[in-house]
């Protein structure tokens, strides 16, 4: 199981993704939903909550893409209990709280840390930089 915004769909997710794969044979992807993502990174995503849904299943690397929750964040794993979480080299937001959630699901959920695929250049917040910068050069 992994987690993500998934904004802006570029090589760097589709690395992470691949990744993941390679410790199981079922990969669920829970995509952030757009109050969430507003709350955690300060800013709408680009691409709402249901064109990255789709954009991830277009993509065939995942089995399972589902919308996180939007009330306890943890349920969508307990509902699915993976065997392993795969979390992205700079995630940190609802990382701290997970083992405490895990254990009290009763879950032995095995996690790892999943490396970077070139972050100076395959990084949302760089690519969101970038086309925000495209839109203000075009107005001048």
């Amino acid at each position: 199981m992994v987690f993500g915004t998934f904004d802006f769909l570029h090589k760097g997710h589709l690395n992470f993704l691949r990744q993941a794969k390679k410790y199981g044979d079922y990969l669920i992807v829970v995509v952030a939903r757009d109050k969430t993502v507003e709350a955690v990174k300060k800013h709408k995503p680009f691409y709402n909550e249901k064109e990255r849904k789709i954009a991830l299943e277009k993509t065939f690397l995942a089995d399972k893409v589902v919308l996180g929750e939007l009330k306890d964040k943890y349920a969508v794993i307990k509902k699915f209990s993976p065997d392993i979480i795969a979390l992205g080299y700079d995630q940190k937001y609802f990382v701290k709280n997970l083992v405490k959630k895990l254990w009290e699901f009763g879950l032995k959920t095995k996690i790892v840390r999943l490396k970077p695929f070139q972050p100076s250049i395959y990084k949302s917040s760089l690519l969101r930089k970038k086309i925000n910068l495209d839109k203000k050069i075009k107005k001048i």
